[in-house]
């Protein structure tokens, strides 16, 4: 076994709109993971940074469990170093560049025992939805079924997606936990409303599947979360809808934010960037942008 190695992992949007931890695409803003194994149990951060929050490394610790578990056997402990370009908790898959990045670092250690998608079960079972998880792993865009209820992962299909789009991002600087967010999402939802969700998403869905992404420009609509969840991100949905207005095909919350989205032709990237970050320049909020392309990779072994 080798003692050392770097696995890769791209950042992922999820929910895509009406994809409600259904739906992710992996997008080429990459966190990578060094992890070294220990003659005993502990898990170390070996980095620089003094901040590096403990509620990570408690993370970390959950995954060689998991792990620890499917093999059947004790995991070494093991010293982890991670460099990130991705924001945290922006809506961007932060939590599963981490885990994943464990995850697959302590599999390729171990000679690779697990599937891909054995790997996208198991940190969904730890994040409790499947949408970051499997376009972290897999790549591309990516449908995985789950059941919320057992909160049990029953698979994922995959598409690639052309270079021909850019994925543009407009993350303001406010941190969205999660768990946090899914509280204030009703209990409730009408009848018409689920119906026009589920109308544009499974339209959303084939326009990927059949890469033709002009049928795009006629999808722009959710009514399961982010009417909610817009109400704490200031100009959030004003930044979507001047992105589309200045030529992208759509748009969506990423996550559960705070980073808007929208999808566009390359050629019109940079005018959509700019309609994007105006309404938060306007208001005074600070911003990080990206402009993306999709990764059909997934995790990838580095070294």
């Amino acid at each position: 076994m080798a003692a050392s190695v770097v696995v890769r992992v791209p950042c992922s949007t999820s929910n895509c709109g009406s994809g409600f931890d259904t739906l992710g695409l992996a997008l080429n803003l990459y966190g990578r993971m060094r992890l070294s194994q220990r003659d005993d149990d502990r898990v170390v951060y070996a980095g620089t940074d003094p901040a590096f929050p403990g509620a990570a490394i408690s993370m970390l610790k959950e995954v060689r469990q998991s792990f620890s578990q499917a093999l059947g056997t004790d995991v070494p402990g093991f010293d982890f170093d991670i460099e990130s370009e991705v924001p945290v908790a922006r809506g961007l898959g932060s939590s599963v560049i981490l885990r994943a990045g464990a995850l697959g670092c302590l599999n390729d250690l171990a000679g690779s025992p697990l599937s891909r998608d054995r790997m996208v079960a198991m940190v969904t079972r730890i994040e409790g939805h499947p949408d970051n998880a499997s376009a972290g792993i897999l790549g591309g865009f990516t449908v995985a079924r789950f059941c919320p209820q057992r909160q049990h992962y029953l698979g994922t299909q995959s598409f690639p997606v052309s270079r021909s789009l850019a994925f543009v991002v407009v993350a303001p600087g406010l941190e969205i936990i999660t768990d946090e967010s899914r509280k204030q999402l009703p209990e409730e939802i009408g009848f018409a409303d689920v119906v026009d969700s589920l109308n544009g998403l499974a339209y959303l869905v084939a326009a990927f599947a059949s890469g033709e992404y002009g049928n795009l420009g006629v999808y722009r609509v959710d009514r399961l979360h982010e009417p909610q969840r817009f109400k704490n991100i200031p100009q959030g949905r004003e930044a979507i809808d001047a992105g589309i207005d200045a030529g992208a095909l759509t748009g969506w919350l990423s996550g559960s934010g705070s980073s808007v989205l929208c999808v566009t032709h390359r050629e019109k990237s940079v005018a959509v960037l700019q309609a994007m970050s105006l309404p938060f320049q306007e208001h005074g909020i600070p911003v990080d942008s990206y402009t993306l392309q999709a990764d059909n990779s997934g995790l990838t072994v580095e070294k």
